[in-house]
């Protein structure tokens, strides 16, 4: 399948809890959860080079439609909520429309 939609989130953890977001958000890609949804082609998890409490996730979706749909289940919801708390302040998203590329993990 090729991503017709996606995003890059910053999310920047309360002071030490860094490790416990990544943690967190790799557990998307368990069975059942939104990076394992065949409409997620993409679903990386960064953390910055300089601060371990910053962690970058980069997502690529068929379809924005099938994102949206994919995250209103209780499963994403529940990651969504544990996130929120981990968090010492807003995540920063930036949409985008993949255009080409390559993944290789």
């Amino acid at each position: 399948m090729i991503a017709a939609n996606g995003f890059n989130a910053t999310l920047t953890a309360r002071t030490g809890m860094g490790d416990q977001l990544v943690d967190l958000l790799l557990s998307g890609l368990d069975e059942g959860s939104p990076g394992a949804s065949e409409h997620c082609v993409v679903y990386l998890v960064s953390r910055s080079a300089s601060d371990p409490d910053v962690v970058h996730v980069s997502e690529g979706w068929t379809s924005e439609e099938d994102h949206h749909r994919v995250f209103a289940r209780d499963a994403a919801q529940a990651i969504v909520a544990q996130v929120d708390g981990l968090l010492a302040k807003g995540s920063e998203y930036t949409d985008y429309v993949p255009v080409r590329g390559k993944a290789a993990f």
